[in-house]
């Protein structure tokens, strides 16, 4: 098995506890055995039996070493665009009158229906590209514009096939209760029946991780929104719910029984929410792309989430109505100014708490036993990268122990 020693660089490995911020590592040395970190540490005590086993010895140049980015919150596979209802919102139309005007996941879905497969997967490999631009090695994508079993699975298998042509790590969400199609218009209940049994089939298809929903006025309440929790549950698939967006619908709550990884949004959490997750050890992911595009004005309270103890998650959201977006570096920086995180606590957003928020707990830190993501940047402190607006500093990127082309 191959042995490549990285040295000559400075490492924040993102350990939690770490005495230094970021878990910072000056004079760092990684040794990669195969797709895994074997030994991360100070240069100067590198065990010299690695130096013996080493068969590729790489300079980074003085660069900063982080562990692969992940983008926790995604819908990526998507067909058509809603620029149109961008201009609708900047002429004073709300999201919510939008979304009730047939618009909004609406038309998305209708876009999504028409395209084919290959067309899908076009377009969505030009927004995985972009996220993959700067650094990000694991992505997840929802489905939830197809809305129907032969379109769900469209674009769940489009999902799937990205990483088969891609150097980068995709997991897949069912998110059909994203919203209601027009064909059941008043019919929502009927329409959870669909998507109960839409998700044994993709399941069994192995084309679903995770189970999703959207908990809003707008779309599903908390009682359908747990039918589809018990269903996945059944089926030993985890869950997550985009939750208190647009109000508190106590739908954290509800997901925290259901042991769900993360919660999404959030602007509208209240404390008792706030204190189910800290229990349940959900991640509160946030997506301030959304926010800023919608132009909110509600914060998610961010205070409250460090009261608890809640880890936070940052992500893209990349999606054709709220956050048109494949720039994660970007929501650094904006998590960072709209919503006050600190540098650190935003690098970690986009490492280590989202790896938990997707389950995945052999990635997201720079330490020996993870698998072998990093980037190499080329900046002289982690808080650069959330520090400038449209920059793009990544020198290379690391999947699997390799070099992403």
């Amino acid at each position: 098995m191959s042995v490549q020693v990285w040295m000559h660089c400075d490492a924040a490995t993102m350990v939690p506890g770490a005495q230094q911020p970021y878990g910072l590592v000056e004079n760092a040395a990684l040794v990669v055995e195969g797709d895994t970190l074997a030994w991360v540490g100070p240069h100067a005590e590198l065990p010299s039996e690695w130096m013996e086993r080493c068969t590729v010895l790489n300079d980074a140049g003085g660069a900063l070493i982080t562990p692969g980015l992940i983008d926790c919150h995604t819908h990526l596979v998507y067909g058509g665009d809603r620029a149109n209802e961008f201009e609708m919102r900047l002429n004073g139309a709300s999201y919510e009158d939008i979304a009730r005007a047939g618009g909004g996941i609406a038309s998305t879905v209708q876009a999504t229906r028409t395209a084919t497969a290959a067309e899908l997967q076009a377009r969505s490999t030009r927004r995985i590209k972009g996220l993959m631009a700067e650094g990000v090695t694991t992505v997840e994508i929802k489905s939830g514009y197809g809305l129907a079993l032969e379109h769900e699975r469209k674009c769940l298998a489009v999902a799937r096939a990205l990483a088969q042509h891609h150097a980068v790590d995709v997991r897949t969400t069912f998110l059909g209760a994203h919203a209601v199609p027009h064909e059941f218009a008043g019919r929502t209940d009927d329409y959870v029946d669909t998507v109960l049994q839409m998700l044994p089939v993709l399941h069994a298809e192995g084309l679903v991780d995770a189970v999703d929903g959207f908990c809003e006025r707008i779309a599903f309440s908390t009682a359908q929104m747990e039918r589809v929790f018990a269903s996945a549950q059944a089926l030993g698939l985890p869950v997550k719910l985009h939750a208190e967006q647009l109000s508190d619908s106590g739908g954290t709550q509800l997901a925290a029984r259901y042991g769900a990884l993360s919660c999404d949004h959030l602007e509208w959490l209240s404390a008792e929410g706030a204190q189910a997750m800290a229990a349940a050890g959900t991640v509160a992911v946030l997506l301030p792309g959304a926010f800023y595009f919608l132009r909110e004005t509600k914060l998610p309270p961010i205070g409250l989430l460090r009261q608890h103890g809640v880890l936070m998650a940052v992500s893209t959201d990349s999606n054709p109505g709220t956050s048109p977006c494949t720039s994660l570096l970007l929501m650094l920086n904006m998590a960072c100014t709209l919503f006050r995180l600190t540098p650190e606590e935003a690098l970690a957003g986009v490492t280590r708490n989202a790896a938990a928020a997707l389950g995945l707990k052999d990635r997201g830190v720079l330490a020996a036993g993870k698998r072998a993501d990093f980037v190499l940047w080329d900046v002289q402190r982690p808080a650069e990268l959330s520090y400038a607006l449209g920059g793009n500093p990544r020198i290379q990127t690391i999947f699997k122990g390799q070099e992403v082309s």
